[in-house]
Formats: C-alpha cells, sequence, structure tokens
C-alpha cells in the first residue's frame, strides 16, 4: 500500500512538472474536456433550474384543477398536427354556461381570456411617472384565484359584482407591483394605474411565483374582470390563413370537494361532447388538462432535452479525449529513454501502464476542475444578470468530474499500453 501511495505522489508531481515544462500543449490537452464539462455544468444548471421553476409552476394548477381548451402542449407532445387541431371548434363562453348548469361534479367554472394557447393582449402598466415593460393582460372570473392557488400580499381578487358590471379593477402581478409601488412603499390597494389607454383600481397583489415559464416571467401579469377585457379587447382571434382561427378562450373548473378527478373528467366530457354534437365514434374536439397531465408531458420533455445535452457534451469531450490521446502519444515517444531507464532500475509494466495512465486522468481532471468552475459561472452570472433559474445540484459536479477523470482514463489507454510494452533495451538507445 505504502509503495501504490509513494508512487501515485510521484506521479502527480511528475504530471506537475509536465504540466510546468509544457504550458501550451498542457492547455491545449485540456482545452476540449474544458469545454465539454463546462457546457455540462453550464447547461444542466440553466436545464434544472428552469425545470423546477416550471413544475413548481405545475403545481400551482391545484392536483384536482381541470382545465378546458381547445387543445394544448399535450397534442402536440403526441404528434397530432396543427392542421387537424385547428378543425376543432373555438370554445365560447356558451360553453362555460352549459358546464356550470349541466356538470354536476364542478364546484367552479372559471372563464379565463387571454391566459392559454392563442392570442395574448401585451400592455404596459403606469403609475405616476412609473412604467413596467409590456406584460400579459388577462380576464378571468370572480373565482379563478381559488382554482390558481394564488399567494396573496395584499388586497383581494375581484368579486361578482365588478365581474357583472364590468368594473375597470385589477389584480397585479409581483412584477408590476416591484416595479411600481414596492421601491416607494407605497400600498397599491386603492390606487389607479393605467393599463394602456384605460384607468383601473387596484384591488389586490399576487406573491412571487415561479420564476420563469416558457413564455418569460411567471409573474409579468395583470389580471382583470373577464367581462372588463371582453369590453375593452374584445375575444381575440388569430387567423392562420385557411387552416382556421386560434381564439384566445379557456376554462379551469375546480370539482367539489370529495369527487374524483376521474368522475369530474368524465362529466365534463359528457357535458362537452353534448354541447358540440358529437357523435360516439367520433373523437373530443376539445382538450381536458391536469396537473398530472401536463407534468408528465413536461418530464417527457425535460428528460429529452437533458439527453440531447448529454449527447451534444459527449462530443466535446470526444474530441477532447482525441486530444489527449494526441498529446500523450507524443509524450510517451519523447520520454522512451526515461520508460528504458524507469524499466533498467527495475519498474514493471502495471507501474508504467499506471504512471501514464494517471497522467492523463490528472490533465483531465484539471480540466474538469476548471470546467466545473466555469459551468457553475456562466450559470450564476445568466441568473445574476437576466433573474433566470438556476440549479446547480452535487451530482452535476460529481458527473463532470468523474466524465473528465473518465476520458483521460479512456483516451490514454492506448499510449500508456504502448509505453508499458516498450523494450528497455530499444528504449535506452532511442535518440
Amino acid at each position: 500500500m505504502s509503495i501504490r501511495i509513494g508512487l501515485v505522489k510521484e506521479v502527480i508531481v511528475m504530471a506537475l512538472g509536465t504540466l510546468r515544462s509544457n504550458k501550451m500543449r498542457s492547455a491545449l490537452t485540456v482545452l476540449g474536456v474544458v469545454i465539454g464539462i463546462t457546457s455540462i455544468v453550464g447547461m444542466t444548471a440553466l436545464v434544472r433550474g428552469f425545470d423546477e421553476s416550471i413544475k413548481d409552476l405545475l403545481r400551482t394548477i391545484g392536483p384536482t384543477t381541470i382545465t378546458v381548451t381547445r387543445f394544448s402542449i399535450t397534442n402536440f407532445a403526441s404528434g397530432t398536427e396543427l392542421r387537424e387541431l385547428l378543425k376543432r371548434p373555438n370554445l365560447t363562453i356558451s360553453d362555460a354556461r352549459a358546464l356550470e348548469a349541466r356538470a354536476t361534479t364542478a364546484q367552479i367554472v372559471d372563464i379565463e381570456l387571454g391566459a392559454g394557447i392563442g392570442p395574448r393582449t401585451l400592455q404596459r402598466v403606469f403609475y405616476r411617472d412609473q412604467k413596467t415593460k409590456q406584460i400579459l393582460v388577462f380576464g378571468s372570473g370572480e373565482r379563478f384565484a381559488e382554482g390558481a392557488l394564488l399567494p396573496f400580499i395584499a388586497g383581494r381578487w375581484f368579486n361578482g359584482t365588478e365581474v357583472q358590471y364590468r368594473r375597470n379593477v385589477v389584480v397585479l402581478g409581483n412584477t408590476p407591483y416591484t416595479l411600481l409601488f414596492e421601491p416607494s412603499g407605497i400600498d397599491p390597494v386603492g390606487k389607479l394605474v393605467r393599463i394602456g389607454s384605460e384607468r383601473f383600481e387596484v384591488v389586490g397583489v399576487i406573491g412571487k411565483r415561479a420564476s420563469a415559464t416558457i413564455g418569460g416571467n411567471a409573474d409579468d401579469f395583470v389580471a382583470i374582470p373577464y367581462t372588463t377585457y371582453q369590453r375593452i379587447y374584445g375575444l381575440k382571434v388569430f387567423n392562420v390563413g385557411r387552416l382556421g382561427t386560434i381564439s384566445n378562450i379557456q376554462f379551469t373548473v375546480l370539482p367539489h370537494e370529495g369527487i374524483s378527478q376521474k368522475d369530474a373528467l368524465e362529466d365534463i366530457r359528457r357535458v362537452m361532447r353534448v354541447r358540440h354534437s358529437l357523435k360516439l365514434d367520433e373523437p373530443d374536439d376539445f382538450e381536458l388538462g391536469t396537473q398530472d397531465s401536463l407534468m408528465q408531458v413536461y418530464n417527457s420533455i425535460s428528460q429529452a432535452t437533458f439527453f440531447a445535452l448529454l449527447v451534444i457534451s459527449s462530443i466535446a469531450l470526444m474530441v477532447g479525449g482525441i486530444g489527449v490521446m494526441a498529446i500523450m502519444s507524443i509524450t510517451v515517444t519523447e520520454r522512451t529513454r526515461e520508460i528504458g531507464v524507469r524499466k533498467a532500475l527495475g519498474a514493471r509494466r502495471v507501474e508504467i501502464l499506471f504512471q501514464f495512465l494517471m497522467e492523463a486522468a490528472f490533465l483531465t481532471l484539471l480540466g474538469g476542475v476548471l470546467g466545473v468552475g466555469l459551468g457553475s459561472l456562466i450559470g450564476l452570472s445568466v441568473h445574476w444578470i437576466s433573474g433566470f433559474p438556476v440549479s446547480l445540484p452535487w451530482w452535476s459536479f460529481a458527473l463532470g468530474l468523474g466524465f473528465s477523470a473518465s476520458v483521460g482514463i479512456f483516451f490514454g489507454m492506448y499510449p500508456a499500453f504502448k509505453a508499458s510494452r516498450l523494450d528497455p533495451i530499444e528504449a535506452l538507445r532511442y535518440e
């Protein structure tokens, strides 16, 4: 054991000496490894951060909440063509009224305009001399907050009377609150803000939610009654040429307590199929979404993205490994006489093999350490500059260092084996 420990120390000292004497060569040797490990750690930090943010956002939907849409991301994930989806009829407010009247399992049926797939309304919000960037404006009913599990930090959601009489009241997301009111410490409830050219009274403020979504920050929104939205902006419809149109309406349904999600889904499906006059052998022309279904779709997308990341990073590591093999082969040639002397003094094949493998692994491990540091710095820099969520799990560091050491051992095997097979007499004669 003492001999092995001494050999490891000697190899490390020799590797450091090689680094000092051949700085440029050593830098080029580990460059590919550094690039590969940097990409693994940096992209893992961003992908995992985004992944956790999206999952946190999906959890706010609620385990029993059901969304009714014309189509959703689950359709695209299953490979359905947009042409087929656009043959479906647009949802209407009358559909929501039918669900309220006929779906016995439904406790809440909330109408949302401008929040799902389809055309969106983006406006700046003004208060005195302050203004926000363009953020999402959507309309909903008085019970949206119950189904969406929104965290309030001030005020309330708008009530049924305000929805019925199309009042100009607004609930602020955390971003407009942070930009317009938090720096001055002003209580926003009861204050008048301007959204585009319309004035609204602030009745509530939502706390911070998930950091980011596919479309931007989940806190970049203001909510107004859907009746007010309809009066000011109308039911927006996006024309997709000859394929059809896409409207910006969807419903959120919250079943009664004690009703299973399966029963609620069947009840909603029954009402919607009757409403759309579908025959028994015809498929649904609407989509019912749940937290579980969205989570499954996102997990499959996330896994595919992470696998693609590993493949791309592995290519960079392979290029770096080929560089390691080339440089180590040159090193073996240059140190042929040294190998001959070591063998003449009693060094065994396995010790020569171990020496060169350790040197290659040490070089690539150094590249791995630099790559982990640079990847972490990239992830944290993106977070500091843009606020994009990042996650730096310990296993990403272990993965990066493990990959780098494995690259050194794998691609250093041929030069090390070549060195261990040298004939000591021929090696001593080498000039």
